[in-house]
């Protein structure tokens, strides 16, 4: 049986701008093209892709999961054709970095590279640590700085190397009490909780044991807000707060050890000033070997 062809780039514009505006008239009329074609054209990417897109009624056009997943993949296809020549002329110079993390990590790692990168293009990317890996992996990003490199089967191609080891902490803004003694030194206690590798679930389970009722932040900064609002501790990693403590605030131990693991996935050949940049990274984020 053959197999389909591959979209084009004007397919893939059609699919992100019917997902954008909602309806196939609007995107037809903003890409300049009759509705017939691009109603037509939609149909042959529905038959290549043996599945529906878009669900159309009088009230538009509503992504079905598969269109949803096409409309990502072209998202992250066109945003790379977009930039084809800038990276070309960068790479030609050697001074432009793609590095990508994720969300919780951005706001602490970026500033330490945009300030240790003097002189280089950097381009951020933040997104979730497999898809960061894939983009490794395909070659459109130097360096994925993730937490999951040791829970995951990186592809081929790709290596990580360890930034450092993190530990979990709890941390108590001003006014706070420190957890008692005894065998649930947090009973009824709320405690909004983050980590950044896949043990949010192991967590959760260890905090009750302990008495505590877990609140989980959707990231750490969003966490150690909830904390302040409020006077709660918090379980998170050390290098969220690694130099951002305010007046009155401390960081105590964690009534239970958990380890975590940051590492930086790149191609076989790193690039170097990323590699050279490792132990400023490491102390930077209070990090340990």
């Amino acid at each position: 049986m053959a197999s389909s062809p591959s979209p084009s780039v004007d397919d893939l514009r059609l699919v992100l701008t019917v997902h954008r505006t909602g309806s196939v008239g609007s995107a037809a009329r903003e890409l300049r093209i009759s509705q017939p074609s691009a109603s037509q054209r939609l149909a042959r990417l529905e038959r290549a892709c043996a599945a529906k897109l878009f669900d159309r009624d009088t009230r538009g056009a509503r992504p079905t999961t598969a269109g949803l997943e096409l409309a990502r993949r072209a998202e992250h296809i066109l945003g790379h054709l977009d930039e084809v020549y800038d990276a070309t002329r960068a790479a030609a110079t050697g001074t432009r970095l793609v590095v990508g993390t994720f969300a919780s990590l951005a706001p602490i790692l970026f500033p330490v590279l945009d300030a240790e990168l003097a002189g280089v293009d950097l381009e951020q990317q933040v997104d979730h640590g497999h898809y960061l890996v894939e983009k490794v992996a395909e070659g459109t990003m130097d360096a994925a700085f993730i937490a999951i490199a040791d829970q995951m089967v990186l592809p081929r191609g790709t290596v990580a190397r360890t930034v450092g080891r993190d530990e979990l902490v709890l941390f108590a803004p001003a006014g706070a009490d420190a957890p008692s003694r005894g065998k649930q030194p947090l009973k009824n206690r709320p405690i909004p909780f983050s980590t950044y590798d896949r043990g949010a679930e192991d967590l959760r389970t260890r905090l009750i044991a302990l008495g505590a009722t877990p609140r989980r932040g959707v990231t750490l900064a969003t966490t150690i807000a909830m904390a302040r609002r409020r006077t709660h501790l918090a379980l998170i990693p050390r290098s969220a707060l690694a130099a951002e403590l305010h007046p009155g605030e401390r960081l105590l131990p964690a009534p239970f050890r958990y380890r975590l693991t940051l590492s930086v996935v790149t191609r076989t050949t790193p690039p170097a000033p990323l590699i050279k940049l490792l132990p400023t990274l490491r102390s930077a984020l209070n990090l340990t070997r």
